[in-house]
C-alpha cells in the first residue's frame, strides 16, 4: 500500500509540473478537443478517445520505463533508440492528423488492444498514447528515476510493477482531467462547432511542434525557463521530514535491503539494519589483486565499512582523510574498507580519472567503479559520502549520511572489532581534525552545465549551446553569473569568445574549490583584492580557489581563459 501512495503521490506531482507543459497542447487537441460533439452530432471519432490516449500512454509509458533498457542493452542498441522511436512515430501521427486516411492507417495495429465496441474503427488514440508515452519517459521525478535504475539493473520485482503503474497512473490523472477539459470547451464555444477540420489540422501541428521541439531539447529548456512550482512538494515526499531521525532512503525498496530503514542516521549505538545488500553492477575493482571483484559473503569474520564517494566531491574530500586513517589503524585487527565511488559527472566514471583521485587521497584499499549506481540503488543511498557499517555476521549495524559524527562512527567501528575478536588488541583512537563546515552559513555546491546548474544569477534564461552574458548590477547572495560569450555543455561550461570569459560567484563560506578541464589559465580575485592565476591542464581536478573567507558574502570574480573548462564551485 504504502509504494501505491508513493507512486500516485509522485505521478500526481510530475503530471502538474512544467516538463509536462510541452504535451499538453497534444493531450488538449488530439485527446480532448477530437472526441467532442459539433452541434449535437457525434463526433467522427469515438468518445472514449480521451481515456484511450491516457490509457495508451500508461501502457507504453511502463513498459518502456521496466524494460526498456534491459531489451536496449540486450541488443546492443544506445538507451536513446526508444526515443529517436518515439518521435519518429509522433511525426507520423501528425501527419495523419492532417490526413485522415493516412491516420486510420496508423492506428490500425493498436485498435485490437482496446474493445472494438469503443474504436470501431474511428482513431481510437490509443496509437497516439503510445507514441506519447515513449517520449514522456524523461519527464521524472525522484519516484520515476528510482524506477528507471531498478529497471536498467534487472530489479524488476512486484514492488517494482506495482510503483511503476502507479506513478503512471499518477500522472495520468491531470492528463486525463485537462483531455476532458478541452473538450468541455470545445463543446461549449460555439464558433469551435463548425470547424472539426480545423481542429485536426491544429491537433496535427501541435503533434509535429511536439516532434520538433523533442529534438531540439524544447521541454528541457522549457523546465528551465519556467520556475519549479512543485519542488517543494517533491522534497517533502522524498525526504520523508516528518521522521526527524529516521533514514532518508532512496531508491526502491527490496527484499535485499527492506530492513535498512530499521537504522537511523547517524545514531551513537550499535543498531540492527538487516544483512548486507551485494555489490553489483561494478564496471571495474581498483587496488584488488588483478582488478579481483570482492563479495560481502568471503568476508563474514570482519568487520566491514562501506564508503560512498565521488573523488571531485568536496564533502568526499573532507570526509576521505577519516576513512583512509580507519583503514590504516584497525586494518590488522580486522576492518575491511570498501570504496564505492558512485559518480555524480561523466567524467568521475574514468577509471583512470578514479584511479588518480584514490592515489592522491592515500587510499589503498579497494574501490569499486559503481558507474550505474547499481550498488548505490541496492543500497537505497541518495548522499556523498555515506558510510555504511557492517559486522562481522554481515549485518549492518550503523548508518551515517553526509560529513561529521565521525567520533560515533569510530567508536562503533572498535566495538565492532571487540565483538568479532574479544581479545583483539586496537590501538588507540584516530586524531584526525572534523573540518566539517556550518551547512547553515555555506553556499551549496554550484553546478554550471545545463544539466543540472545550480544558484545561477545572471539575467536572462540559462540554457545549453552558445549564448553572451553579463553579471547583473543587483546579483543574488549565494549565486554564480556569466560575463561574455560562454559554450554552456552539459556537464561544464566554457568560453567561446576569443578573449575569455569572466564569472561573478557572490558566496558564504570558508574555503571554495572550482572543478576545472582543459587547457588554459583561470584568474580569481577575491573581494577586489589582487588576482592569482592557476594554470589548467589535463581532466578533471579540483583547485582550491579562496580560504579563510568568513564573516558574510564574499566575492570571487574569475577569469577564464579559452579552453578551460568549468564545472563546479564546491565550499567548505
Amino acid at each position: 500500500m504504502e509504494l501505491v501512495i508513493i507512486g500516485l503521490l509522485g505521478g500526481l506531482i510530475t503530471g502538474i509540473s512544467p516538463c509536462i507543459l510541452p504535451v499538453l497542447p497534444v493531450i488538449f487537441l488530439t485527446g480532448g478537443a477530437q472526441s467532442a460533439r459539433v452541434d449535437g452530432d457525434a463526433p467522427s471519432v469515438s468518445r472514449w478517445r480521451p481515456y484511450l490516449v491516457i490509457a495508451g500512454l500508461i501502457t507504453s509509458f511502463t513498459l518502456v520505463t521496466l524494460l526498456g533498457s534491459l531489451l536496449l542493452g540486450a541488443l546492443g542498441l544506445p538507451q536513446d533508440v526508444l526515443r529517436w522511436a518515439g518521435i519518429a512515430v509522433l511525426v507520423l501521427i501528425g501527419v495523419g492528423l492532417l490526413v485522415p486516411r493516412f491516420e486510420q492507417v496508423l492506428e490500425k495495429p493498436f485498435q485490437k488492444l482496446a474493445r472494438r465496441t469503443e474504436v470501431q474503427n474511428r482513431g481510437s488514440g490509443y496509437g497516439v498514447g503510445l507514441a506519447l508515452g515513449t517520449v514522456f519517459v524523461p519527464c521524472a521525478g525522484p519516484v520515476l528515476a528510482a524506477i528507471i535504475v531498478a529497471g536498467s539493473t534487472g530489479r524488476i520485482d512486484a514492488g517494482t510493477v506495482v510503483l511503476t503503474v502507479s506513478f503512471a497512473v499518477g500522472v495520468a490523472i491531470p492528463l486525463l482531467f485537462f483531455a476532458l477539459a478541452g473538450r468541455g470547451l470545445i463543446e461549449r464555444i460555439r464558433a469551435f462547432r463548425t470547424r472539426e477540420r480545423g481542429l485536426r489540422i491544429a491537433a496535427g501541428i501541435a503533434m509535429l511542434a511536439l516532434a520538433v521541439g523533442l529534438v531540439f531539447n524544447v521541454p528541457q529548456l522549457l523546465q528551465r525557463l519556467v520556475p519549479d512550482y512543485t519542488a517543494g512538494i517533491q522534497r517533502e515526499l522524498t525526504d520523508n521530514p516528518d521522521a526527524r531521525r529516521a533514514l532518508d532512503l532512496g531508491g526502491l525498496v527490496t527484499d535485499e535491503n527492506k530492513d535498512l530503514d530499521r537504522c537511523t542516521n547517524g545514531a551513537g549505538e550499535l543498531e540492527s539494519c538487516g544483512t548486507a545488500p551485494s555489490i553489483r553492477g561494478i564496471e571495474a575493482w581498483l587496488n584488488t589483486p588483478d582488478g579481483a571483484a570482492i563479495d560481502l559473503e568471503d568476508l563474514r569474520g570482519e568487520v566491514v565499512l562501506i564508503d560512498f564517494w565521488a573523488y571531485s566531491c568536496i564533502n568526499c574530500q573532507r570526509s576521505i582523510p577519516h576513512v583512509v586513517a580507519w583503514e590504516e589503524a584497525y586494518g590488522d585487527a580486522g576492518l575491511r574498507v570498501i570504496g564505492i565511488h558512485s559518480p555524480e559527472y561523466a567524467f568521475e566514471k574514468d577509471a583512470g580519472n578514479v584511479a588518480a583521485g584514490a592515489r592522491g587521497f592515500g587510499i589503498t584499499y579497494p574501490v569499486a567503479l559503481d558507474n550505474s549506481l547499481a550498488t548505490w540503488t541496492n543500497y537505497r543511498n541518495r548522499y556523498w559520502p555515506a558510510h555504511y557499517l557492517i559486522d562481522a555476521d554481515g549485518i549492518v549495524r550503523h548508518i551515517a549520511f553526509g560529513e561529521g559524527n565521525y567520533a560515533a562512527t569510530e567508536k562503533l567501528i572498535r566495538a565492532l572489532l571487540e565483538d568479532a575478536d574479544p581479545d583483539v588488541a586496537l590501538p588507540d583512537p584516530t586524531e584526525i581534525d572534523d573540518e566539517t563546515p556550518d551547512a547553515a552559513t555555506r553556499t551549496r555546491e554550484t553546478f554550471l552545465g545545463s544539466s543540472k546548474d545550480v544558484n545561477y544569477g545572471g539575467e536572462g534564461p540559462y540554457r545549453a549551446g552558445d549564448g553572451d552574458y553579463a553579471v547583473p548590477a543587483a546579483q543574488p547572495d549565494d549565486s554564480f553569473a556569466l560575463d561574455g560569450s560562454w559554450h554552456v555543455a552539459s556537464q561544464y561550461a566554457t568560453p567561446s569568445g576569443d578573449g575569455g570569459g569572466g564569472i561573478r560567484l557572490r558566496f558564504h563560506a570558508e574555503e571554495v574549490r572550482m572543478v576545472l578541464a582543459g587547457e588554459g589559465e583561470v584568474r580569481v580575485r577575491l573581494d577586489g583584492g589582487s588576482g592569482e592565476t592557476i594554470a589548467v591542464s589535463g581532466t578533471p581536478r579540483s583547485h582550491a580557489v579562496a580560504q579563510g573567507t568568513t564573516g558574510g558574502v564574499h566575492v570571487l570574480d574569475v577569469e577564464v581563459s579559452p579552453g578551460v573548462e568549468v564545472y563546479s564551485f564546491t565550499f567548505g
